[in-house]
């Protein structure tokens, strides 16, 4: 499901058992990132699919990339291997600075 930054920063912050997940590469996490997510780079893709085999399907996840896309295919991913709450950020990284919310650096 594609929401908003406000949107996705509302939802993320009700759902304790949460887990965000920045799918761009790490020189890109490194730079600055959202607080607490978790990095796998999407396009490092047997590492990536082995990850996603190691999380509870259960849960909740946020996902984000620099502008939405990677992170849209990553859902598209999770959801076919049987995610059932996914959650994309469909502007990204750099809509969440436009919008002025916190990162880590």
């Amino acid at each position: 499901m594609n929401l908003n930054p406000a949107e996705w920063k509302k939802k993320q912050e009700s759902d304790s058992k949460a887990l965000c997940l920045d799918v761009r590469t790490k020189d890109e996490f490194d730079e600055g990132h959202l607080n607490d997510s978790i990095n796998v780079d999407f396009y490092n893709a047997a590492n990536f699919v082995k990850f996603l085999h190691e999380l509870d399907k259960k849960k909740s996840y946020y996902v984000y990339c620099r502008s939405g896309k990677r992170s849209l295919a990553a859902c598209e991913i999770m959801t076919e291997l049987g995610f059932s709450s996914v959650f994309n950020l469909e502007s990204g990284y750099l809509g969440w600075i436009e919008n002025g919310y916190e990162i880590v650096r």
